[in-house]
C-alpha cells in the first residue's frame, strides 16, 4: 500500500513538472516585448492574460484529439489553477476571486469559440477577433501574424515536446 500511495504521488509530481513547464513556456510567450509593440497604453494584466489565454486556446485546439483529452483535460486544469495563484499573488480578496476566475474562463472559452475557425478566416477577421479582446492595441495586424506562425509551429511539434522541453521559438522575429 505505501509503495502505491509513493507511486501516485511520485506520478503528480512528474505530471506538475511537466505541465509547469509548459505553463511556463505559454507565460513566456505571453511576455515577449514585441507583442506589445502595438499597444497604446502601458500593458495591463489584463492584456497579458488574454494574451496567455490566445496562446493557451491554440495549444489545446491543436492537440486537442481523442487521445489526449484526459491529458489535456489535466493541463486545463493545471493552467487555471496556476492563474488563480497569481490573481491572489496580485491580492485580490477570496470573494473577487471567484468572480474573476469565473470570467476569465469564459472569456477563454469564448476566445476557443472564436478560433476555432482560424485557418478559414481572412487576415482582416483574424484582425477583428483579436481586437474584440484586445481593444487597446492599435496594431493588431503583427498579432495575427505572429499567431498564424505560433499555430504553425504548434503543427510541426508534439504534445510530448511541449511538456518536456523548453520552448525557444520566436514568432514575433520577421
Amino acid at each position: 500500500m505505501l509503495k502505491k500511495i509513493s507511486r501516485i504521488i511520485n506520478n503528480f509530481f512528474v505530471m506538475n513538472k511537466e505541465y509547469i513547464n509548459l505553463y511556463n513556456n505559454l507565460i513566456r510567450l505571453t511576455t515577449n516585448k514585441i507583442l506589445y509593440k502595438g499597444l497604446d497604453t502601458q500593458d495591463k494584466f489584463s492584456d497579458r492574460l488574454i494574451l496567455f489565454l490566445f496562446h493557451f486556446a491554440f495549444f489545446l485546439k491543436e492537440f486537442k484529439n481523442k487521445d489526449n483529452s484526459k491529458l489535456l483535460q489535466e493541463i486545463y486544469d493545471f493552467n487555471f489553477r496556476q492563474l488563480e495563484l497569481s490573481i491572489r499573488e496580485i491580492g485580490y480578496g477570496d470573494q473577487s476571486i471567484n468572480k474573476k476566475m469565473k470570467d476569465y474562463i469564459n472569456t477563454f472559452h469564448s476566445i476557443v469559440s472564436e478560433i476555432h475557425f482560424w485557418d478559414n478566416l481572412d487576415k482582416k477577421d483574424k484582425e477583428k477577433k483579436i481586437s474584440f479582446y484586445l481593444e487597446n492595441f492599435i496594431e493588431i495586424g503583427h498579432l495575427v501574424d505572429y499567431f498564424d506562425k505560433f499555430k504553425l509551429d504548434l503543427s510541426k511539434k508534439t504534445l510530448n515536446s511541449y511538456l518536456k522541453s523548453v520552448n525557444n521559438s520566436d514568432y514575433g522575429s520577421s
